[in-house]
């Protein structure tokens, strides 16, 4: 499918075209990264000829914290916020599946790296999006060189723009070397999580996961699918995880907003299991699809229909 013939944003308290949303050179969060976003997925569905915003409630949640955490204001209700969201895909007319990215920035035109007596600004923009990586074809990954940021230098439970630097050193390090993505260390020397992802593991039937002292994000993936696992009847337990760990798991794979849910072939060059998607990620994988497409009812809590039904 093609993009909308106008793609319209939220931009300084309006809706406006995307091409037409531009900030100054001097804007304070371009010069620090003193910025927070979240990411959202939306659904298409084509029976239902609508599309389903997956967890719109913890998104804002999540936002609002990264926002607190960072000296900002964000006024809106979810009310308000859930409004805009739909508005800018209604006014639109997406009928794909889509990404969102809302942004909380620094807009001031400052020279100062701080975060108190800036000014805050707001937008909120969609793109296309299918998948982020390949959720089907197993990935070959690697352990980086680099070390995920620690909660005492950039606050790991704030989605903060600036620290995503630490993820893209990560991420290019690993593709340039052919892998398809990283997984980090914390500073202890544990497995910490993917450039823009949370990791899991399966071992003896048991879903592992580091927990949150390992500098990972709080993902609103990672809690559903620990959700769903439980619902399976799966233990699942969050700790501290080794390297070597990963290696001889029956099966790993990444989860997260982007990402979604993809299952891992290779790590370090060793093989996962037997080399093919393993039966519990496969079943967490199908039922998560399910879930977001609007097609288990018993889930339709977790998702905001776009189009209101006539």
């Amino acid at each position: 499918m093609s993009e909308p013939k106008e793609n319209i944003c939220y931009f300084k308290g309006e809706y406006t075209a995307l091409k037409n949303a531009n900030i100054n050179i001097q804007t304070h969060a371009l010069q620090y990264g003193t910025a927070c976003f979240g990411g959202i997925r939306g659904y298409w569905n084509e029976e239902h000829n609508n599309i389903y915003i997956f967890r719109i409630e913890d998104h804002y949640r999540r936002l609002k914290e990264s926002a607190s955490i960072l000296c900002m204001e964000f006024p809106y209700s979810l009310e308000k916020f859930t409004g805009i969201i739909k508005n800018i895909l209604g006014k639109s007319e997406w009928k794909q599946n889509i990404y969102l990215r809302p942004v909380i920035y620094k807009s001031d035109l400052d020279i100062s790296p701080r975060l108190h007596n800036v000014g805050d600004s707001f937008f909120v923009y969609a793109i296309a999006l299918d998948d982020y990586l390949d959720t089907q074809k197993g990935l070959n990954v690697c352990v980086s060189s680099w070390v995920r940021i620690h909660e005492t230098q950039i606050p790991t439970r704030a989605k903060a723009s600036g620290g995503y630097i630490n993820s893209a050193l990560a991420k290019s390090e690993a593709m340039q070397q052919g892998y398809d993505e990283a997984i980090l260390f914390d500073i202890n020397g544990n497995i910490s999580e993917g450039s823009a992802s949370n990791i899991f593991f399966v071992r003896n039937g048991t879903l592992h996961t580091p927990d949150l002292s390992s500098s990972i994000l709080e993902g609103i993936t990672r809690r559903t699918i620990m959700e769903l696992a439980r619902e399976l009847g799966v233990d699942v337990v969050e700790r501290n995880v080794s390297r070597s760990e990963l290696y001889t798991a029956d099966e790993v794979f990444f989860a997260g907003t982007g990402v979604q849910v993809a299952w891992i072939k290779n790590i370090d060059n060793r093989q996962i299991g037997d080399g093919q998607i393993g039966p519990l990620t496969k079943k967490l994988q199908s039922l998560f699809f399910e879930i977001v497409k609007g097609q288990k009812e018993e889930y339709n809590r977790w998702l905001t229909p776009v189009y209101d039904k006539k």
